[in-house]
């Protein structure tokens, strides 16, 4: 006998043992540390994730998911159903009071994800001679990040590497903006210019010539005349103080992106999506600089 598909916006005919959260209790106080508590969220090794994109992605992308939130209340739509029926977690039914505080809309969102993270360990970024990576310096902006990794998502980049005193690219703020893309690129937080340093020798020791280039408004050659053709690490400073000494020290080359108006200096972000797409626009049919 052929089964018919569920029709849409019909609630799950979950498992007995789904767990119900009515009240503010214990595990409702765990969920809210991992959206507002970085530190606790770091030690807990996971994130809680909304939306149909960066759910998919994460999914499609094989992170695990250690639990589903989802509302007690109304229906839920198809997708979320697949959801749930399709990769076997831990599973919530959730007032709607309480998903609403967690999803910090208006309207609760149906389906939360809570996702485990990869350990910060530079050694997933896998870098070959078409490699395209950034370095964030010590950004304070978890948006800056999370648009940054939607771009080097876009254009064809391989990794973000987040280093220094830094805000958390788990941060909920930096999930949103990255559209999901977070799951898709890796990104490997770092304590200090030190270990990304001694990264790239050993990427160098192994037969690959990577080099790192910075943007600076005082770098030495025009964005648009530099060969970024080969494996290349782009280097972004702090949006407020720039590149730190080191990295101004370390980097090969120091490139700068010609302004025109009143500005006196781009977003962090948009700086870096500018050398990527330079990059990019390098790289396609093999055409050098400009």
């Amino acid at each position: 006998m052929t089964r018919s598909r569920p029709s849409r916006d019909r609630r799950p005919s979950g498992p007995a043992g789904d767990k119900r959260v009515t009240t503010r209790n214990a595990t409702f106080q765990q969920w809210e540390t991992l959206l507002h508590n970085r530190t606790k969220r770091h030690r807990a090794g996971a994130i809680l994730v909304q939306g149909v994109r960066p759910i998919s992605m994460a999914v499609e992308a094989g992170w695990t998911v250690r639990s589903w939130l989802y509302r007690s209340e109304g229906r839920l739509s198809e997708w979320a159903q697949e959801m749930l029926r399709s990769v076997r977690a831990t599973r919530y039914a959730v007032a709607d009071e309480l998903m609403r505080e967690l999803g910090d809309k208006e309207e609760p969102p149906e389906l939360l994800a809570e996702i485990e993270t990869p350990e910060d360990d530079l050694s997933r970024i896998r870098v070959g001679p078409d490699f395209l990576g950034v370095v964030l310096d010590r950004p304070t902006s978890p948006g800056n990040i999370g648009s940054v990794v939607r771009s080097v998502d876009a254009l064809g980049g391989s990794a973000v590497i987040v280093g220094g005193h830094a805000a958390d690219p788990y941060d909920p703020k930096a999930v949103r903006a990255s559209t999901g893309s977070l799951f898709g690129v890796p990104v490997v937080r770092a304590p200090s210019a030190r270990e990304v340093l001694a990264w790239v020798e050993q990427v160098r020791a192994g037969g690959v010539p990577l080099r790192v280039v910075a943007t600076d408004e005082e770098g030495a050659a025009e964005l648009a005349e530099h060969d970024l053709r080969g494996p290349t690490l782009v280097l972004t400073g702090n949006e407020t103080t720039g590149l730190s000494n080191r990295w101004r020290e370390e980097a090969d080359d120091l490139v700068y992106i010609p302004m025109g108006g009143t500005a006196s200096s781009l977003n962090a972000a948009s700086a870096t999506t500018v050398v990527l797409y330079e990059a990019s626009r390098q790289r396609r049919g093999g055409r050098g600089p400009a």
